[in-house]
């Protein structure tokens, strides 16, 4: 595991501790799975801009990620950069430290949401990036918010050519139904 992402949590202090820096894609294994299936490519490395503090009984880590990354249009299938990148802040307790019991319908609140633990006398921070910038990549990948795709009946590129396939009224939904007869 990555040496410069994991932090010693008697190093910490209520004085924030800044860590910069890169790190390549292999340091992250749910990026390179990532990367490995398909999903994406990522172009650069991971760039990091973090604070970390102790505050009472946690340590709060808040920064920000990114990285360039290609990805592959959801509708007209071509490569397309973007950047990926996200701006969070985490609260790390220690585990067995705030463990309540909890009922079945328990609402959490928004610190709730920002909560991890950690568990030993190290904080590793590998997790929480690769979590932030997989978060940050889009389901459905567009090369830009006013991209035709393809033709459904020819696979032009309707961003590079008109075909004339696209000027017929084509509904997909009942397309399955156009040639059903009903015998009375």
């Amino acid at each position: 595991m990555n040496s410069s992402l994991n932090i010693a949590v008697e190093r910490i202090l209520e004085k924030p501790m800044e860590l910069c820096g890169t790190e390549s894609i292999t340091s992250f294994p749910l990026l390179g799975e990532m990367q490995a299936s398909g999903e994406c490519r990522f172009l650069t490395p991971v760039s990091y801009d973090l604070k970390v503090a102790r505050e009472y009984d946690h340590i709060r880590v808040s920064g920000s990620v990114e990285a360039e990354v290609e990805m592959t249009c959801s509708r007209c299938a071509q490569l397309f950069n973007k950047a990926a990148n996200s701006v969070f802040t985490i609260i790390f307790r220690k585990a067995g430290s705030c463990e309540e019991e909890f009922d079945e319908e328990t609402e959490l609140s928004a610190e709730d949401l920002i909560s991890s633990t950690y568990v030993g006398e190290d904080i590793s921070l590998v997790h929480e990036i690769e979590e932030q910038l997989a978060m940050s990549l889009p389901l459905k990948p567009l090369c830009n918010t006013n991209c035709k795709g393809l033709c459904p009946v020819c696979g032009a590129d309707l961003n590079k050519v008109s075909c004339s396939c696209s000027e017929k009224a084509f509904n997909f939904k009942f397309s399955a139904l156009k040639d059903f007869k009903v015998n009375k």
